[in-house]
């Protein structure tokens, strides 16, 4: 990996510890109101760079589970989360099958490289169940421009079309491919009223208008 436990302690301390309050506010929001739809109650779910635990303490799950490099990351998980410590493109230490779902956000662009990126899809796929989701949100180079490099530790460049060769080319089916859907970034923006995250879910339009991340899901035939 590019960045130390250490260096990832720091990194994360630096940029989401102030707002953690909010951003929690946030993805109770999103989880309910939109990643839910394709997370079942009885499904078993692991949240893949995990930072904080935003989705993952907020998601209805049977079993949750988490995986990050950065140590402070179970000091914020809830009790009913398993954390996993682990280089993500090392062999993870789960059974063949085993996964529902995998979701990650504004992960794989930390990663080092796109060898790592390969290495860490194949693991994903390795372990969903067949029919399980892999749920990958991440910055769109292609509505960025220089802003992405505003964040020291981003080093791979994806739009959803990368993203979603690449998946394919792992063996996955692309089930659901948005180019633009949430805002960048909530570092150093504006802590909107709930009731307008709602709203800007509810309405595509502003998608369109606001958003410079992608979403795609993935499903393991």
């Amino acid at each position: 990996m590019a960045s130390t436990p250490q260096e990832l302690s720091k990194i994360y301390h630096r940029r989401f510890l102030r707002t953690a309050s909010y951003r929690a506010k946030v993805w109770q929001v999103l989880t309910s109101r939109f990643f839910s739809r394709w997370v079942s109650p009885e499904s078993t779910v692991l949240d893949l760079g995990c930072g904080y635990g935003e989705f993952i303490n907020h998601i209805e799950a049977r079993k949750k589970m988490a995986m990050d490099l950065n140590p402070d990351a179970p000091n914020h998980l809830g009790k009913a989360v398993e954390f996993i410590h682990l280089d993500c493109s090392q062999p993870w230490p789960l059974p063949d099958n085993s996964l529902d779902t995998v979701f990650s956000s504004n992960f794989f662009e930390h990663l080092p490289d796109k060898e790592a990126l390969n290495k860490t899809l194949r693991e994903i796929l390795r372990c969903l169940k067949p029919g399980g989701r892999l749920i990958a949100l991440g910055p769109n180079i292609k509505f960025l421009h220089g802003e992405y490099w505003d964040f020291y530790d981003h080093h791979i460049y994806l739009t959803e079309a990368s993203l979603g060769e690449a998946l394919e080319i792992e063996g996955y089916q692309l089930e659901h491919v948005i180019a633009k859907f949430l805002p960048f970034t909530m570092v150093q923006a504006p802590e909107y009223p709930m009731f307008f995250v709602k709203l800007f879910l509810a309405i595509p339009l502003l998608w369109r208008w606001k958003g410079r991340q992608f979403l795609v899901v993935a499903v393991k035939p």
